[in-house]
């Protein structure tokens, strides 16, 4: 096991109703904040209504920008710190998925910085502080309402790329599983590849003696894998929409990466997709992950092997470690087209001719991964194999 530092600070309120208490969380911090949210889904199934009427009563003045789109845009970051900055506005609430909190942070760090906010994701500039950023999570996917990562995507440059610092991390994220009740079932699908993708980063790790840490991913792994089928046939069953919301930020709060190396390729490997043709990042997680884990799995047989007995409690063959580690790979495909999800770029409705390319930006900054260190080649090859449907 590696040394590591394990710091979140972030206050989670989990449970039914709890948003109807964000005005008193919010009021610890300020008296005026941004509410930052998506389209009109929030305004449709009342949580917009209850978030307000909560700030209201706290005493809170609102100011409103919503529009956030999923692989949020730079320019409404942008615009959002112009209001902040023209409004003295000292507090960021998100209210939504991964977009809208992504999006919320991005704003957050831009705020006092003098230079361009596009400095931090370029490398060029570091996060010395940043606005306070609460959240009220309504989709569970992305877990940027416990972590210290934003990703934005930069349209006039086709660039999908991401940022961290601790300062990033949410003051508090409250979480009420009823509020996913009326997520699509693609959307819930989306999110549960997002969430294992997010573990699966983890996991596939050549770090040695982390029992403890391969144990809970394993767990977690299962939770999603168990509760997503039960979710998607009864959308309002509060149990299994309780555990989905939990996995999903545990899966990427930084505690399941405790004391190991940890991979990523294959999320830089999705952002060109995602970055490029606008797709649903667990959508694009769905068909890029199995094909990662073919191609690498050479590289620590042992390891793929032992995520298929203890994730999907395939029968090891103890002759034939390869054939077992192939059975995981395989169920994994399994798992995301049985819920819905495409699992090829074909299937993703993603053309083909521009793979060459995305493999370079992929690489534009060296080599991706740390399980297996993929070059461009690697990654295009990578892409060739999530072509078609296997």
């Amino acid at each position: 096991m590696q040394n590591f530092t394990f710091q979140n600070s972030t206050k989670v309120i989990f449970g039914r109703d709890k948003e109807k208490t964000v005005g008193t969380e919010v009021k610890e911090y300020s008296d005026h904040v941004l509410l930052h949210y998506g389209g009109g889904s929030i305004k449709k199934y009342g949580v917009y209504d209850d978030v307000i009427d909560s700030l209201e009563e706290a005493g809170v003045e609102v100011t409103e920008l919503g529009g956030v789109q999923p692989n949020p845009r730079l320019s409404l970051v942008e615009e959002g710190i112009e209001i902040c900055r023209e409004k003295d506005i000292d507090f960021i609430l998100a209210v939504g998925g991964g977009s809208v909190i992504d999006s919320a942070k991005s704003i957050a760090a831009g705020v006092p910085y003098e230079g361009d906010v596009w400095d931090f994701f370029a490398g060029e500039a570091e996060i010395e502080t940043a606005l306070p950023v609460g959240t009220v999570l309504t989709i569970p996917a992305a877990g940027s309402e416990t972590s210290p990562a934003a990703v934005v995507t930069n349209e006039e440059e086709d660039l999908k790329w991401d940022i961290g610092s601790n300062k990033l991390r949410p003051q508090f994220s409250i979480l009420n599983p009823e509020i996913t009740y009326t997520l699509p079932d693609y959307q819930t699908a989306c999110g549960a590849a997002d969430m294992m993708a997010h573990i699966m980063e983890r996991y596939f790790t050549k770090t040695e003696d982390v029992e403890l840490t391969d144990k809970l991913c394993a767990g977690t792994l299962r939770t999603i894998i168990n509760n997503t089928p039960c979710a998607l046939k009864e959308p309002k069953n509060y149990d299994a929409r309780a555990e989905i919301m939990w996995a999903g930020t545990i899966a990427h709060n930084d505690l399941l990466g405790t004391g190991r190396e940890e991979d990523w390729a294959s999320h830089a490997i999705e952002h060109e997709l995602s970055a490029l043709y606008d797709v649903a990042h667990g959508a694009g997680l769905a068909v890029i992950f199995p094909a990662w884990m073919e191609y690498v799995h050479q590289e620590h047989v042992e390891r793929f092997a032992q995520f298929a007995v203890d994730v999907w409690n395939v029968d090891p063959d103890f002759y034939n470690v390869e054939q077992t580690a192939k059975k995981g790979i395989e169920k994994t495909r399994e798992f995301f087209s049985s819920i819905g999800l495409p699992v090829s770029l074909e299937e993703l409705g993603v053309p083909t001719n521009k793979l060459e390319e995305m493999a370079d930006k992929c690489t534009s900054g060296g080599p991706v991964g740390n399980f297996k260190s993929l070059d461009k080649e690697d990654v295009f090859r990578i892409y060739k194999l999530s072509q078609n449907k296997r």
